[in-house]
């Protein structure tokens, strides 16, 4: 069973910087298409970024030449490099490892808080 532990949310000031990781477990994260998702209050959860079995990316016009998603598989893990953070970036954001099989068995995360806040 595929299981992924995220940590490094929290609280920092407009303009800071802020870094995410997602340990995944029961797999690796080679195989697999992972995905950093976001949901704001009362907002729908949006795409952040992601990375492919082949290292491509791709990025939400939002957090362009601002995030900056990788992952280190000697260590099974995902990041999400986040810098120039703005109170928009507020959110509980979520790594997800997606299923071949679809969406429906896509495996996520806990989710971490990040609050953007002076």
């Amino acid at each position: 069973q595929v299981q992924l532990v995220e940590s490094g949310g929290g609280l920092v000031q407009p303009g800071g910087s802020l870094r995410l990781s997602c340990a995944l477990s029961g797999s690796r994260v080679s195989v697999y298409t992972m995905g950093w998702y976001r949901q704001a209050p009362g907002k729908q959860r949006e795409l952040v970024a992601k990375v492919y079995s082949d290292l491509s990316t791709t990025y939400a016009d939002s957090v362009k030449g601002r995030f900056t998603i990788s992952r280190d598989n000697a260590k099974n893990t995902v990041y999400l490099q986040m810098s120039s953070l703005t109170p928009e970036d507020t959110a509980v954001y979520y790594c997800c490892a997606h299923s071949l099989s679809g969406a429906r068995y896509d495996s996520w995360g806990q989710g971490t808080q990040v609050t953007v806040s002076s």
